[in-house]
This record gives C-alpha cells, structure tokens and sequence, in this order.
C-alpha cells in the first residue's frame, strides 16, 4: 500500500499533522514529529504529549495523516485506523521500528500509536501539472528558505 517513494517522504519528513475528530464531531488535527514506518500497511508514532489524540483515537479509531515534503511540494496523505500499543505489549516489527530511528526517545514514550492504513494517496502540486520538475521546485524552494535566515 505503502509505495517506496511515499515511505522515503515519511522517513524523511517525520512530523505528521494528525486529523482526529473530537467528542462533538468537529476535526482535531496535532502534529507528531516522531513516525516511523513498520511495514507497507502500518505507520505509528510515539505516545509523547498526546492526551487529546489518544483519548479522540480510543472513541473513535478513524485518523488521517500528512507529510509534507515543502521542497518537492509533494505529501502522503494516510488514512486508517489508530490504536495506543503500549511498549510493553508491542511487537517486535513495532518496537525495532522506533529503535532504528527513536531508540533515545523510547524510554519517555507512553506507548506507540499504530496505525493501520487503509489507504494513501501522493498528492503532487499543481506546478507539476504546468511542468515543472522536482529538482527544479526542490531547488527553487530550498532558496527560499535558505534565504529566511
């Protein structure tokens, strides 16, 4: 499900806006910074600050995702299912996910909320439908941030 390139754009670009809805049905979105990819059909995030998503996930599992490269101008939108895995009860592709990338922050994690994808989607910016290249906008927006300093 989940394509090479769009699991390249995760790994890179960790920090995902994560959509959940709240008790009265309206939308709550909290970016995570620390995803890892655990295999084609599952991501999952570490459980650090996050009451409000976790207890929105426990009434209602239903979530959606998105990364965004802002050089590319290219993100991965995931939606699926959420559930809190506690670190004592996750599996070994779970935890030797986190420890690849995240082993310094394990110890202060409340568990992983994993995610089972049941769908994605890259969506590209409308500059790739007039013809441009990504190495084109990657470098042309890497200008621009370099010149925020």
């Amino acid at each position: 499900m989940l394509s090479d390139e769009m699991k390249t754009l995760i790994r890179d670009y960790s920090g995902g806006a994560v959509a959940t809805i709240n008790d009265d049905g309206t939308p709550s979105v909290s970016t995570k910074a620390t995803f890892a990819v655990v295999d084609d059909k599952t991501i999952a995030f570490g459980n650090l600050r996050s009451p409000g998503t976790v207890a929105n996930l426990k009434q209602r599992p239903a979530v959606e995702v998105c990364f965004l490269d802002v050089l590319k101008r290219k993100a991965v939108r995931v939606t699926g299912k959420g559930q809190l895995v506690p670190i004592t009860e996750a599996d070994t592709a779970l935890r030797g996910a986190f420890e690849k990338d995240w082993a310094s922050y394990i110890e202060i994690m409340d568990g992983f909320v994993r995610i089972d994808v049941s769908a994605v989607e890259l969506i590209l910016s409308p500059a790739y439908d007039v013809g441009a290249r990504e190495e084109d906008l990657h470098a042309a927006n890497l200008e621009k941030l370099n010149a925020l300093d």
